[in-house]
């Protein structure tokens, strides 16, 4: 498997580890190097990868928020 695929399948393993509710590193950890058997260190690598890849995202949307916030204030303070 290559490096790219194995990251793939990690990230998806870590969500859907995480959307069936564990809220523990080290359980998620565990049960992907259980389930995909690669070695805790790449799981680790690929977590923050994914970690950063998911702060990255929540940063972009939260920058639109406070554009919307000054647009709406224009807006209803202009209505009155």
């Amino acid at each position: 498997m290559n490096r790219t695929t194995q990251s793939t399948n990690i990230k998806q393993a870590i969500n859907d580890l995480l959307d069936k509710g564990l809220t523990d590193k080290q359980d998620i950890y565990s049960k992907v190097v259980e389930e995909l058997g690669v070695p805790r260190p790449t799981v680790r690598r690929v977590a923050r990868d994914l970690r950063n890849e998911l702060l990255q995202k929540i940063k972009i949307l939260q920058s639109e928020v406070p554009e919307l916030e000054v647009t709406q204030r224009k807006t209803v303070g202009s209505s009155d």
